[in-house]
């Protein structure tokens, strides 16, 4: 990969750590998801209208990433309900790389070569050694985190196909797949009602005004990694952004003031040689 891509993606993991920790932060999880939703979707409909729209040979994959970004949002949600930042962020994470890897191999046939071979699984191991560490996470909740890493990997996988049958086109093909979280404010209603939706803009603006920055960063964040994933290895790349596990550490650390042990740290490090090793 090149240094260039890699520092974008390494931008995106930040960015996407932000939002994580945000989200995290919030007190109704459902409630921040689908105000960010609704920020994604508004910004997408503006593009939309300005920008020619992907090849048709995409088509198939933005609806069915579309899709799944539904059940990622609404999973990560019930994840984040059972564990703290610190534990439910490395498992949901940590568990993508290799599958994504295995994926882009399966159905894309994408080759990798040992050293970015190393870099994943160097990775992947770190964030899984984050993820266990302690006695914090429960069966129900680990399992909430694994079910959260599998839409990851699917949805990285279909993006990273459907980018590159886009014609060039990965502003265009972000835009038109993150329509579909306009489903999430849709959901919400259905689920609690119209007033529990828009009361919070009179009661609780500063929340609000969060997800909906959240919203925006985390625009910026996965439209990275598609871009990144047009001339990419998906692994490689999935992996890069996943290192976004260290920065959600140090947000858990310094703004949540959750615990974190010397073993973490050194998780951290071999993290972060990952990183190195998919660099170079």
């Amino acid at each position: 990969m090149l240094s260039y891509t890699g520092g974008l993606v390494l931008i995106a993991a930040l960015l996407h750590a932000s939002w994580n920790a945000m989200l995290h932060g919030n007190r109704d999880r459902f409630l921040s998801m689908t105000w960010m939703s609704i920020a994604i979707a508004t910004v997408s409909t503006l593009v939309v209208a300005c920008v020619p729209p992907p090849a048709r040979a995409a088509w198939p994959y933005i609806v069915a990433s579309g899709l799944v970004h539904i059940v990622y949002n609404v999973s990560l949600v019930r994840s984040y309900r059972r564990n703290d930042l610190a534990h439910a962020y490395p498992i949901a994470r940590g568990s993508s790389p290799l599958l994504v890897t295995l994926g882009a191999a399966f159905f894309a046939h994408e080759a990798i070569g040992p050293l970015h071979a190393l870099g994943i699984a160097l990775i992947s191991g770190g964030i899984l050694a984050i993820a266990l560490q302690g006695s914090h996470v429960s069966r129900a909740g680990a399992l909430a985190a694994l079910t959260t890493g599998a839409t990851i990997a699917l949805y990285t996988v279909i993006d990273g196909i459907g980018v590159r049958l886009s014609d060039g086109q990965a502003l265009a093909y972000t835009a038109w797949m993150f329509l579909f979280y306009w489903l999430m404010p849709l959901l919400f209603v259905v689920s609690r009602g119209s007033a529990a939706l828009w009361t919070p803009m009179r009661t609780a603006p500063m929340a609000v005004g969060s997800s909906l920055a959240g919203g925006l960063v985390s625009i910026g964040a996965y439209g990275i990694v598609i871009w990144a994933m047009q001339s990419g290895a998906m692994g490689a790349v999935s992996a890069l952004r996943e290192t976004s596990v260290v920065f959600a550490v140090l947000i858990g650390r310094v703004l949540l003031r959750e615990e974190v042990s010397g073993k973490r740290w050194l998780a951290c490090v071999v993290v972060a040689a990952g990183a190195v090793c998919l660099g170079l």
